[in-house]
């Protein structure tokens, strides 16, 4: 059996690539690697939705699909991203009744949808994770590259309390570094939510 390596959402970009488009950005948890992955409008609508805490008069499909599940008694256990071919990404929840678990093949973008409802941990292979995957620096570029001129993704766009204290102080120092004083004040502010919390 493969390595699983697990997976947190760290949020969703406009894809610079293909326009009309949205890159949902998951990120190796307590790590540097980052996999974007191209998803639909409607998919992006509803997982930001959730990370924003935004709330809707009717119900989105993934809402209306957790009201079913909780009805029958049952939840997402996981998510697993087990393949990458041809630039698709293959994944399956595993869905748990108390008695039995069943896995279901689905896309990435819905299965983040779910899990993220669900508190559901996201996983994929260690294969995947390099194959696909990128590190990056807390400037949102990617490290080696020999032009790191272009950022890889928008990295103002995605919140502050999704990355950890520590990413957030090397944050902070880059944003003095640069004399970045109004982006180092809302860092510092994030830093001092985060250690409220502990």
């Amino acid at each position: 059996m493969q390595e699983r390596v697990r997976l947190t959402v760290l949020g969703i970009t406009y894809n610079q690539v293909s326009n009309g488009a949205y890159a949902l950005i998951l990120s190796q948890y307590e790590g540097n690697y980052r996999i974007p992955i191209v998803i639909g409008v409607a998919e992006a609508q509803s997982i930001a939705a959730y990370l924003k805490n935004v709330t809707f008069s009717r119900p989105l499909t993934h809402e209306m699909f957790q009201s079913v599940l909780s009805a029958f008694g049952v939840e997402v256990k996981e998510v697993y991203i087990y393949r990458f071919e041809d630039g698709v990404f293959y994944s399956e929840i595993t869905f748990d009744d108390g008695e039995r678990e069943i896995k279901i093949d689905s896309r990435t973008s819905d299965a983040v949808a779910l899990s993220l409802r669900y508190n559901a941990p996201i996983y994929t292979t260690e294969k995947i994770l390099k194959e696909v995957g990128f590190e990056i620096d807390l400037d949102g570029e990617r490290i080696g590259d020999d032009d790191n001129s272009t950022p890889v993704f928008d990295i103002r766009k995605i919140p502050l309390e999704k990355f950890s204290i520590a990413e957030l102080n090397k944050m902070l120092e880059r944003s003095i570094d640069k004399e970045d004083y109004e982006r180092a004040a809302e860092i510092k502010e994030a830093i001092d939510s985060k250690k409220k919390e502990i």
